[in-house]
């Protein structure tokens, strides 16, 4: 793509927008900048306009829309935002952060994308590489956006990224040489409208991939499974539970890969050393086993790799124990079946916090799960009297609104052998930044406990 003297914009000034900006200058590009926020609210206005990048703020223009050559989109701004709409409906070019970054970063890519588990498997497909001595970068949707990473790229660098539905749906190119869909369930149905909508933009993870390359699906996730018909890619499969023909699966106490169908399956290491909570974990492990398998990494050097990897922060973090009880931090669990998981991670005895900002989510599919493991539900944001009133009678609930109220109700109430768990199946945007906000906020609060 060449960007020299081409009118770009930029929508958003999040991470990736930035990003992006600055990326685009460094080319050459006339690079504008467009954000909803009043100036007063963008620290980084100064710095843009000092670097020549002008700067829109307070509304969207549709003029400065139409006056583009192109326009890159960051993934919090919905496609569905008015000026875009009438901008793309005129013809105009227009692409997200990934996709202007992808066309640029040399070396092979591994994208990972699913409702959860992205970010511990992204990290450990890293952490897998780099143990093996290979060039490795990590970013997209968690630390460096993509355009970040392409200065340090090279031809025999792997870049493993982390893809959400929000950066799928401006794809036009993007092709990893490895894909993988960790699960399909209900999330984001406030931005995309409806499941069906959310489960094919996950599946645009794979559509310009080809006969060359690898797509990794989740063989006991049936909206995953039906990726396999949207794709030209190998496919090869992960399941806790049975053998699949070419994948990754476990058997007895022990994970295996089998290379080709019809190949015999190789141990690659024992189940239990792996160190992450929950059988969500054992599935993030299947998958990140098999792309660096078919990556060619060693099986020795994968099981090094995964035993010596630490929880990732915000993902059942262990916090503390204060006077017997336990304290985890899942703030990443920001739908309801990461919930969901996170509540299986423990045996009983808990204290939940739940609620932020709802995203059209049913939390009365919880109810099962939560009469039998969870102590007391402890509300907070806007979402806590919806979620008060698909669980009502289920199980006590206490609305605390604020996480400091939450905290102290948590830790009145526990006693030792109980677990407070945060995770709270909704964003965070109501009283919060951003989920690592709100898990810094929860830690801070229970480090201070006397």
């Amino acid at each position: 793509m060449e960007l020299a003297g081409k009118r770009v914009l930029v929508v958003g000034l999040g991470k990736s927008g930035l990003a992006a900006a600055r990326f685009l200058k460094e080319r050459g590009a006339r690079v504008t900048v467009s954000d909803a926020r009043p100036a007063t609210l963008i620290a980084e206005l100064p710095g843009l306009l000092d670097q020549g990048i002008m700067v829109e703020a307070g509304s969207h223009g549709l003029l400065t829309f139409r006056r583009q050559d192109l326009i890159v989109v960051s993934p919090g701004v919905p496609m569905s935002t008015p000026e875009l709409k009438q901008v793309r409906a005129m013809g105009m070019h227009i692409i997200g952060e990934l996709e202007l970054g992808a066309q640029f970063l040399q070396g092979e890519v591994v994208g990972i994308t699913g409702s959860n588990g992205k970010t511990t498997t992204t990290t450990l497909m890293g952490e897998i590489f780099k143990a093996a001595g290979r060039p490795t970068l990590v970013g997209g949707n968690i630390g460096k956006p993509v355009t970040e990473l392409v200065g340090e790229s090279t031809p025999e660098a792997w870049s493993v990224l982390e893809v959400s539905s929000f950066q799928l749906e401006t794809v036009e190119s993007f092709r990893p040489r490895i894909a993988m869909v960790l699960n399909i369930t209900p999330d984001h149905l406030d931005r995309h409208g409806n499941f069906e909508n959310y489960a094919a933009a996950k599946a645009r993870i794979t559509e310009f991939q080809t006969a060359e390359d690898f797509l990794i699906l989740n063989a006991e996730d049936k909206p995953t499974q039906m990726v396999a018909a949207k794709t030209k890619a190998q496919i090869y499969w992960f399941s806790p539970r049975r053998q699949v023909k070419q994948g990754a699966f476990v058997h007895g106490e022990t994970i295996f890969f089998t290379p080709s169908e019809g190949a015999k399956p190789e141990p690659v290491m024992p189940v239990a050393e792996i160190p992450l909570a929950g059988a969500h974990n054992v599935e993030n492990v299947l998958a990140a086993v098999c792309a660096a398998r078919l990556a060619g990494v060693a099986s020795e050097t994968i099981r090094a790799a995964v035993a010596a990897f630490k929880a990732v922060e915000h993902r059942l973090e262990f916090v503390r124990e204060h006077n017997g009880v336990r304290y985890y931090n899942d703030s990443k669990a920001t739908n309801v079946d990461a919930t969901v998981k996170a509540v299986e991670a423990f045996a009983g005895r808990i204290y939940l916090i739940l609620g932020g900002k709802d995203k059209d989510s049913d939390y009365a599919v919880m109810g099962p799960l939560l009469r039998e493991r969870v102590k007391m539900v402890i509300t907070i944001g806007s979402a806590a009297e919806k979620i008060e009133h698909q669980l009502a009678g289920v199980v006590k609930i206490e609305r605390a609104e604020t996480m400091d109220r939450a905290v102290a109700l948590a830790h009145e109430a526990a006693v030792a052998g109980d677990t407070v768990l945060l995770a709270p199946a909704c964003a965070s945007f109501d009283q919060f930044q951003n989920y690592e906000h709100r898990g810094h906020a929860f830690k801070s609060l229970v480090l201070a406990l006397e």
